[in-house]
């Protein structure tokens, strides 16, 4: 070989070692790209960074950064900037989508974009092609088999006169949990349209709340401290709590179910649709749904095969179950918020 051929061989050699990390960096679909998601905080975060976003990053470079705040806040910041959103997915839960919808402010996410979205059971997508619906808790009686031996059956046994005094219920500005108000009305003959058999059963429960909790956080140490032996609460917390060793037994009633989904959606005049599209289907994947209910015990939406010990936990353990819950006219839920909260704050504070 001629010296000249040689040199440029070796050369163009060399420059294409050099050059391989670069392109290989380069090839991931999206890399330099960062999606700006609204976070719950905590654990929550944490494990949707695990099963989503770290799988996304290492196929495709793509980075997601989960901003933690209050829900409330985070729905009013954006459709504030609605011109120039600070997020481009939004977490919102059922409830939550209502006002979304009004403003305008996320697209639709179809099947075409998102072939996952066909794993999702019919009874958790509320808004057709708006929202992807990935995790579901239950408003549900839950109670202290240490202290209370004759078990609760319903959302109604809250009046229960065995209860007297070692109750708490979730305060009725709480929209998505106080969803258990739909639960008792419907025990006793009424519906969201004549909510008044619940305030009945309410006022009959008067003597054994202790408290509105005005957090979950609050209620959670309410039962740590065996201040209430029953009341309603999530069953995620529920299932906390039964993780720390309390003997919380969570009740199924069956009359139905109320809960609420949580949604990703994808916020209007984002950059990155495709990118989005990307998140919804590893959220979807068996992957991305596996880690909630594991590390926190939150039921999923999808036809995902957990082991049996993860999905023994769960609410929505089988298609009986599945077919216990009971659909929320969610407009007219939050339309009568108002009322709600009168009359309950009338009742248990008078």
């Amino acid at each position: 070989m001629k010296r000249r051929t040689f040199l440029k061989f070796t050369t163009t050699a060399v420059a294409g070692s050099l050059a391989a990390p670069y392109v290989h960096a380069q090839s991931k679909k999206f890399a330099g790209v960062t999606l700006r998601v609204n976070g719950f905080g905590g654990l929550y975060d944490e494990t949707l960074r695990k099963c989503v976003g770290a799988p996304l990053e290492e196929k495709y470079g793509l980075k997601v950064q989960f901003i933690a705040g209050s829900q409330s806040a985070d729905l009013v910041k954006l459709i504030a900037n609605r011109d120039n959103p600070p997020y481009d997915l939004f977490q919102a839960d059922s409830a939550y989508m209502v006002e979304l919808l009004k403003a305008g402010v996320i697209e639709e996410i179809k099947d075409s974009d998102v072939p996952n979205i066909k794993r999702i059971l019919p009874e958790f997508r509320e808004y057709g092609d708006h929202g992807v619906p990935y995790s579901v808790a239950s408003s549900i009686p839950v109670y202290n088999s240490k202290y209370i031996k004759q078990p609760l059956t319903s959302y109604s046994d809250i009046a229960r006169s065995d209860l007297a005094g070692r109750a708490v219920i979730p305060s009725p500005v709480q929209d998505s949990i106080s969803l258990y108000l739909l639960g008792i009305a419907d025990e006793n003959g009424g519906s969201i349209s004549n909510m008044d058999p619940a305030f009945q059963v309410m006022a009959a429960a008067k003597p054994n709340i202790v408290a509105l909790a005005q957090t979950t956080v609050a209620e959670l140490q309410m039962f740590e401290s065996e201040e209430v032996y029953a009341g309603i609460f999530w069953d995620s917390r529920a299932h906390e709590l039964r993780t720390k060793g309390f003997p919380i037994v969570t009740v199924i009633p069956p009359k139905g179910l109320y809960s609420i989904c949580s949604y990703f959606n994808v916020v209007k005049g984002m950059k990155y649709p495709e990118a989005a599209h990307a998140f919804a289907q590893q959220l979807l994947s068996d992957e991305g749904m596996s880690g909630l209910p594991q590390a926190l015990g939150i039921g999923v939406t999808t036809d995902v095969k957990l082991p049996d010990e993860i999905q023994k936990n769960l609410v929505y353990n089988s298609p009986k179950r599945i077919a216990l819950k009971k659909k929320v006219d969610w407009q007219k839920w939050m339309a009568d918020r108002g009322t709600r909260i009168e009359r309950i704050n009338k009742i248990i504070r008078s």
